[in-house]
């Protein structure tokens, strides 16, 4: 039992060794990367492209002859009878284009005189006209027709929306660019946030243990009677306020890992393994860039300057309600009842072509106030544009400026952390040899704590002023695409 109980031990000793081994290490292109695939703004953005490029394709068919079809199907309760009842008319003769009679198509008398009533000559013979003849039964009426419109000139609105179509679907992906700034921003100050508290943790961990072993001096010592109680208790509320400081540090540890986590689409409680966590890799300068590559690259400028030229083309929408709209016209129409050759319940039909023209003579100024605000919108989009630049310049100019200064306070940092090591080790000195008390010890493993601090503040500041100077130049993440 005893044998088979620590196998068992050592079975899972090694499971969890090779857990250990197999924890994943990630650096900031993979945490960047998974940050990318797994962000759903990011998905948005990219059906957004997807939406606006058939939107142009859709835009490109208003060049295109439509074809339209309908159809219609009645049923009637009555026929059509053109006549009330049976009709007779008349037989006579027509001379010279007018209807009149003969003398032998005349009723006479016994004298041998035609017959006059009401002063009107009675005709001899009638012609029967059925009142069947004239009764078009239309209980089942079809009306089928297809058409075809060819637009041949709309006062250039379909070029315009055509030009529309495009300009939005460089704006959609304009947009995802930007939101890839913004993702790879967020994962990059998540990131960094980690790799600063972990060295906080570290720091820590030091400090603790510092001050674990000094109480275990401090209290030989007040066995012996070199050390007062109070000179314990000193020590001992500095090593619970040293313990508090890391239990924050990992409280705050764990919520940035977790942060992280979602960010690049991992669970929550997924433990990676970050690359600086363990290795400090050096920080890659960032040079000077010209403004108007700035702004080149800005896709919020690319935004604007994209909506600029969108209301452009709007303002030609508005334009093209002034001018007139020619298009060809070809329809096919097949009805029942037909009568194209006599009365007939089939169905038949004819074709026909045309040119249709319609041109605007007065609608009470509608179109002029509607090119007038196509107008003021443009000239907005255009003030936008100006404020977006002003405001890119100031943002580059601060985060110049933020490079620079960060680098003066590195080096102010890297010195406060030599002194600070140097007080503490002469302080520890003087401690064991009895010519520095308790307090000044303490003073210096404090001044020693903040001083690396204020180091991994300094480091850390100089790699998010790194990214924020990227941002501001519009490089970060120009390689994800």
């Amino acid at each position: 039992m005893r044998i088979a109980f620590w196998g068992c031990v050592a079975f899972f000793c090694v499971l969890a060794a090779g857990r250990l081994q197999a924890q994943q290490v990630l650096t900031i292109e993979d945490c960047r990367r998974l940050a990318v695939e797994n962000n759903k703004r990011l998905k948005i953005a990219d059906e957004e492209v997807k939406a606006s490029a058939l939107k142009k394709a859709e835009a490109f068919t208003n060049y295109l002859p439509g074809v339209e079809g309908s159809g219609v199907y009645l049923r009637n309760q009555k026929k059509i009878n053109l006549l009330e009842e049976d009709a007779y008319l008349p037989v006579g003769t027509v001379e010279n284009g007018s209807f009149t009679f003969r003398p032998d198509q005349l009723m006479t008398g016994a004298d041998g005189t035609p017959v006059a009533v009401n002063g009107q000559y009675v005709p001899k013979d009638y012609a029967l006209l059925p009142k069947d003849a004239m009764t078009v039964d239309d209980r089942n009426t079809a009306l089928l027709q297809v058409g075809l419109t060819q637009p041949i000139y709309l006062g250039g609105k379909i070029r315009a929306y055509n030009q529309m179509a495009g300009l939005s679907e460089k704006l959609a992906r304009s947009k995802r660019s930007q939101e890839l700034q913004e993702v790879v921003l967020a994962t990059d100050e998540a990131y960094w946030q980690i790799v600063s508290l972990s060295n906080r943790k570290k720091l820590a961990d030091k400090y603790v243990e510092t001050l674990q072993k000094f109480v275990h001096d401090v209290e030989l010592m007040l066995e012996t009677g070199v050390a007062t109680k109070a000179d314990v208790l000193s020590v001992r509320v500095k090593l619970n306020e040293g313990e508090m400081i890391r239990t924050k540090v990992e409280n705050g540890l764990s919520l940035s890992r977790m942060l992280l986590n979602q960010l690049c689409g991992l669970p929550t409680d997924t433990l990676v393994t970050l690359v600086e966590e363990v290795d400090d890799a050096c920080m890659e300068e960032v040079g000077e860039e010209d403004l108007e590559r700035v702004y080149a690259r800005r896709p919020e400028v690319a935004s604007l300057q994209l909506a600029v030229d969108i209301y452009k083309k709007k303002e030609k929408i508005a334009l093209s309600e002034y001018l007139p709209k020619v298009a060809f016209m070809a329809n096919w129409v097949w009805t029942a009842p037909s009568f194209y050759d006599g009365i007939s319940t089939k169905l038949s039909g004819m074709w026909s072509v045309g040119v249709g023209v319609q041109a605007p003579i007065f609608h009470w100024g509608a179109s002029r106030k509607s090119l007038r605000h196509a107008k003021s919108q443009t000239n907005i989009m255009r003030y936008q544009l100006q404020e977006a630049k002003e405001k890119i310049e100031l943002q580059v100019s601060q985060a110049e400026f933020k490079m620079k200064e960060v680098e003066r306070k590195l080096s102010m940092a890297r010195k406060n952390m030599e002194r600070a090591e140097e007080n503490l080790r002469f302080a520890n000195l003087g401690f064991q040899e009895g010519t520095i008390p308790v307090l000044n010890v303490l003073e210096a493993q404090t001044a020693w704590l903040t001083a690396n601090s204020d180091w991994i503040d300094a480091r850390i500041d100089a790699r998010l002023c790194k990214v924020y100077l990227e941002k501001a130049y519009g490089t970060l993440g120009e390689n994800m695409d």
